[in-house]
């Protein structure tokens, strides 16, 4: 019998996967991740994850499926990332903290706990896969609901760990999984799903990073293409590229965000065409196939909620990577990241350092 560690977040996700995991012999302890992000409202509990609430849930869920279950205390590593993601945003850039927390925490952090007490593998409840490829090697595939598949944050995983994961809810839909749960008994069959980021609750990210780093937060200017200043914002940590409401600012047409510039504490806004780029530059890049001596063809998901295009991926030296698309792309964010496919398979990923522009595809 084999020994796996699941991250139990409380959900119906990670609830069903326990059950599965136990129905397919497996021997299961679920480990809960306590951040030091939790507080406890009604409307927190319905938008995210490891709150102290979820923590009650997941234990419930142990206790009916009679596995062994601990709370782990992370906040140390956890403020690890909320520094990281108030750093990335005064940069001008657009973190996915959702990414590092897997990398860093469910990949990571619990894993290595799984080791020292002799555990196979380490288990989520992301929609994703674990599928060989021909030559047998174990890789992360799509998931079968393409509503809910979360492959696009695990292009992190180190290639070496890949022979050790399991994701157990990725082959169903979204719906089955909730009739699994209700079938079982779980407390948490009916428990919304989480949206938000989870030490954001409110989804205000500007607050979040002036309470952060007060430091890096001031006021600055807002321009058009053309330079000219348009009107004033509060900190650049309230914009993203591509974005268009709530800019503060009125010409009488339609202005979207295209650049941010953290030296001059700017943000230039401009027409929907400017948002157009033909590629990007991705740092770093980490490959779960044997990283490619030439260009190969792959399919490039740039956010989660992107529909992953034909692209040609380029391997740089110092762990970068040129993505070049078939056809431009709207609103390639630095900070954010890219997940290249090969038949719904990752072959990689890495983070947005900049988007190219035709005159420097082949820089």
């Amino acid at each position: 019998m084999s020994r796996v560690v699941l991250a139990m977040s409380g959900g119906v996700d990670s609830s069903v996967a326990a059950h599965l995991l136990k129905q397919d012999g497996h021997e299961v302890i679920g480990l809960f991740m306590r951040t030091g992000s939790h507080g406890d409202s009604l409307d927190r509990r319905a938008k995210t994850c490891c709150s102290a609430t979820d923590s009650i849930d997941a234990q419930a869920v142990a206790d009916l499926l009679d596995i062994p279950f601990y709370a782990l205390d992370f906040e140390r590593e956890f403020a690890r990332i909320m520094d990281d993601f108030a750093n990335e945003y005064a940069a001008g850039r657009t973190p996915n903290p959702c990414v590092m927390c897997n990398i860093w925490l469910k990949f990571g952090k619990l894993w290595a706990y799984g080791k020292q007490v002799g555990a196979d593998f380490v288990a989520t409840g992301h929609y994703a896969r674990m599928v060989n490829d021909d030559a047998g090697r174990p890789r992360i595939a799509r998931g079968v609901d393409p509503t809910k598949d979360q492959s696009y944050v695990l292009f992190g995983l180190r290639r070496e760990l890949l022979d050790h994961v399991l994701l157990p809810v990725g082959g169903f839909a979204k719906a089955e999984i909730r009739a699994i749960a209700r079938e079982q008994g779980l407390p948490v069959h009916d428990k919304p799903d989480s949206q938000e980021i989870c030490f954001i609750p409110d989804d205000n990210y500007l607050r979040f990073v002036r309470e952060r780093k007060p430091e890096i937060v001031s006021p600055g200017t807002i321009l058009d293409e053309d330079g000219t200043p348009i009107g004033s914002h509060e900190g650049i940590a309230g914009f993203t590229i591509g974005q268009r409401r709530g800019l503060g600012i009125a010409v009488g047409e339609p202005r979207y965000v295209v650049q941010i510039e953290p030296t001059t504490n700017t943000v230039t806004v401009g027409r929907r065409e400017a948002l157009d780029r033909p590629g990007l530059i991705a740092s770093r890049f980490n490959w779960q196939i044997d990283p490619p001596s030439e260009p190969i063809r792959c399919q490039a998901q740039i956010r989660a909620r992107h529909r992953a295009v034909a692209a040609t991926v380029t391997p740089l030296a110092d762990q970068q990577a040129r993505v070049v698309f078939d056809e431009p792309q709207a609103a390639v964010t630095p900070g954010q990241v890219v997940t290249l496919y090969v038949e719904d398979m990752v072959v990689g990923g890495g983070w947005i350092d900049r988007a190219i522009d035709l005159s420097d595809r082949d820089d």
